[in-house]
């Protein structure tokens, strides 16, 4: 019989509200089937919601499983600092202070606190380097309708979710971008361009993935954070950098980047919204 369970919707990757991506989180998701969460992750048609459940792993704080309207994700960004954010602020108890650590399908995530925001750290490539096949150099610029020699990389950065990332000449050339999705398929396209040296951010990123049922993501935390690995390590990117994302859709989400001797940090504002409780 469906019951009560605590519920929370929050923004990642702001602090002003209702200018960074919404993440549904039900607290008490024990006892939920996988039929559930999906029904509920269509229902809720953001990009992604989130169930938290006991972990299996000792180490871990909480177990988190992550859908999107269209499946299950094996890992994501923004729904690792709105569910982090969540389990402290319902009373979840951390082994550690100062972090939380996240059991989901694709291992440990650690997430720490960074001054006022959580920030978790950038999980491994499962795949990287460049992409020399022809035929998805063609797709790719095909379904962002650009020429294929306005893409000067097109990497791997694939942390779980499965994306490729383009870069543009600039961030103007990301902004400006109007999406073939019929073309795009099942494709994972993430698209980068740099801002003039002075600007507020270092980087514009847009994140299409239609074939799961979000044509563009919001602010994305996953892609940033394989980004920032190819970036740094490229040189493209220093050990510091701000990058925006959302301003297509209307938002203003803005993903903090920090590498130090730990390794590379993917931070944001969590702003709640919506608390209270859903019957399923």
């Amino acid at each position: 019989m469906p019951e009560l369970r605590r519920f929370v919707q929050v923004d990642v990757f702001t602090a002003t509200p209702l200018k960074g991506n919404p993440l549904a989180v039900v607290i008490d998701a024990a006892g939920l089937s996988e039929a559930d969460m999906a029904d509920f992750a269509r229902w809720t048609h953001l990009s992604e919601t989130t169930f938290l459940l006991p972990p299996t792993d000792p180490a871990a704080d909480y177990r988190v499983r992550i859908f999107t309207p269209g499946g299950e994700l094996p890992f994501a960004g923004h729904p690792t600092l709105g569910s982090a954010h969540a389990f402290l602020a319902s009373g979840g108890d951390a082994k550690k202070p100062g972090e939380v650590m996240q059991q989901c399908a694709i291992g440990l995530v650690r997430v720490k606190r960074d001054g006022a925001r959580l920030a978790f750290a950038a999980p491994p490539l499962l795949r990287s380097g460049p992409i020399d096949d022809p035929a998805l150099l063609a797709q790719a610029a095909a379904s962002l309708r650009v020429a294929p020699d306005a893409v000067l990389d097109l990497v791997w950065v694939d942390n779980g979710p499965g994306w490729l990332a383009v870069r543009l000449a600039d961030a103007a050339s990301v902004l400006a971008l109007k999406p073939d999705f019929a073309a795009m398929g099942s494709l994972k396209v993430g698209v980068v361009g740099a801002y003039p040296a002075g600007s507020e951010c270092q980087f514009e990123v847009r994140a299409f993935v239609p074939g799961i049922g979000v044509p563009e993501d919001p602010v994305t935390g996953s892609l940033n954070a394989g980004l920032a690995l190819w970036l740094q390590g490229a040189g493209l990117a220093g050990d510091r950098y701000v990058a925006a994302q959302g301003a297509a859709l209307g938002r203003a989400g803005r993903v903090h980047v920090a590498r130090d001797a730990e390794g590379t940090w993917i931070g944001g504002d969590v702003t709640p919204l919506i608390h209270g409780q859903v019957r399923l």
